[in-house]
């Protein structure tokens, strides 16, 4: 079969690779129909070493169930699923407080820029969805594979509520989908940070009442003028890099919380007197438990209510997923969508 491998920074092939197969009475075998590009890929398209062996890339899909482990129950080949970016078992004590991405039987999927994919624990992970293959929501479905459910953690976990007002750092796909999560979420008023027009003002139709587009100390200025001086009781911060993080603690108000669901490019951050403990700050967020989160979203982007799907503003064929990686490198898409 066909896929995606890495071999280093701004390195990617398509090139044929065996089959999957199942291995464990656990497994299924899925034929992906959607697939699509991450933020996260892009830190190794920046950085990954040069090798001689490349690594099969992606984690975010919608598949068809070709063939299941003689343990799985609930599946049958045709169905159509939607798997989080983690698998795990969703029957362990850590799964069933919500945290399957700290499943001791889980990880997390790095093959799905593929024609087929093995699919671990598939009786906890796979969510079946109950429309066919060629519906027009497919892609505001596949954003709860990862990015929908991850700017979802952010807003939860920073304990957004009616009334909130809160600042979201970072205009990429998690971003505004933290943006529009916030919205559901009944924030009152939600400061964007982030300075692509093309991204703010998807960011405007999904609950910003405010864009900043300044950066740095600037940026913190913009927001504290804006907030009579105090700053938001939350921020989600959907980066990873530590300027980010930075301008989190600048932004937050004494006593708040800042939610980091950017993944960290960084080893360490000021998180000493000043920044934090003087403030009375909370710091929470990381990787999204996308699974515990499918059931709730599920229904608003079956119904329209929510649109995620708008994030994808470039769309490919298998074959092109090289030229994906590069467009979104480059900035000239926000989210690509492979379809095969």
């Amino acid at each position: 079969m066909r896929a995606a491998l890495m071999y280093g920074a701004g390195d990617v092939r398509m090139e044929d690779v065996s089959d999957p197969k199942l291995e464990e009475p656990t497994d299924a075998l899925v034929r992906v129909v959607r697939s699509c590009v991450c933020g996260s890929d892009l830190h190794a398209y920046r950085a990954m070493p040069a090798c001689g062996q490349g690594q099969q890339m992606g984690h975010e899909f919608i598949g068809v169930v070709e063939e299941t482990g003689s343990e799985v129950t609930g599946l049958r080949a045709g169905d159509l699923v939607v798997a989080p970016f983690a698998f795990a078992d969703n029957t362990c004590d850590l799964c069933r407080e919500g945290l399957p991405t700290s499943c001791p039987r889980g990880g997390i999927f790095g093959a799905a820029q593929a024609e087929a994919l093995r699919v671990p624990q598939a009786q906890g992970t796979l969510v079946r969805l109950p429309v066919d293959e060629d519906s027009e929501l497919l892609p505001s479905l596949l954003t709860l594979a990862d990015v929908y459910g991850t700017g979802h953690h952010a807003a939860v976990t920073a304990g957004i509520r009616p009334g909130t007002t809160t600042t979201v750092i970072g205009d990429g796909a998690v971003g505004l989908l933290a943006v529009l999560s916030a919205r559901r979420l009944g924030a009152e008023r939600i400061i964007l940070m982030g300075r692509h027009t093309d991204r703010t003002d998807l960011g405007r139709d999904f609950g910003a009442t405010d864009v900043v587009p300044e950066r740095g100390q600037e940026g913190v200025e913009r927001v504290r003028e804006l907030t009579r001086g105090e700053g938001t009781r939350t921020v989600l911060e959907a980066v990873g890099h530590l300027d980010a993080y930075e301008t989190a603690m600048g932004v937050v108000r004494a006593g708040g919380v800042v939610s980091r669901v950017g993944v960290p490019q960084y080893e360490q951050g000021p998180i000493g007197f000043v920044p934090m403990f003087g403030k009375n700050v909370t710091l929470t967020g990381g990787p999204a438990p996308v699974r515990a989160y499918i059931d709730e979203l599920l229904p608003d982007v079956l119904s329209g209510r929510v649109q995620p799907g708008r994030v994808f503003d470039r769309t490919v064929g298998l074959e092109e997923v090289p030229e994906g990686y590069r467009a979104m490198n480059e900035r000239e898409a926000l989210k690509v969508l492979v379809r095969l």
